[in-house]
């Protein structure tokens, strides 16, 4: 998108420098000059934006990993305690 506005921003300097007296080239260099440090700043904002809900993202993924590994963790405690329990019940009712 940066090089769609630069090159667009270029055209328009270009086609505008041909006819122009040097006080409107350099009003028009220096407006090119802003629009691609507008269009700098828009981009380095935009990947930003992008990098921050990448993290959270990858927070929520490691959050919900580790809830999950908890719960099957608990699962695998609670079970063994009814298997040690069906087990003494049963050495229970042997004797």
């Amino acid at each position: 998108m940066r090089k769609i506005i630069l090159a667009a921003a270029i055209a328009t300097s270009a086609l505008g420098l041909a006819a122009c007296s040097q006080k409107t080239e350099n009003e028009t260099g220096e407006a090119v000059d802003a629009m691609a440090a507008d269009a700098e700043a828009n981009a380095d904002s935009a990947g930003d934006a992008i990098e921050n809900a990448a993290d959270k993202t990858a927070d929520g993924v490691e959050a919900a990993a580790d809830k999950a590994a908890d719960t099957a963790e608990k699962t695998a405690d609670d079970i063994g305690d009814a298997a040690e329990k069906v087990a003494n019940d049963a050495e229970n009712a042997a004797e």
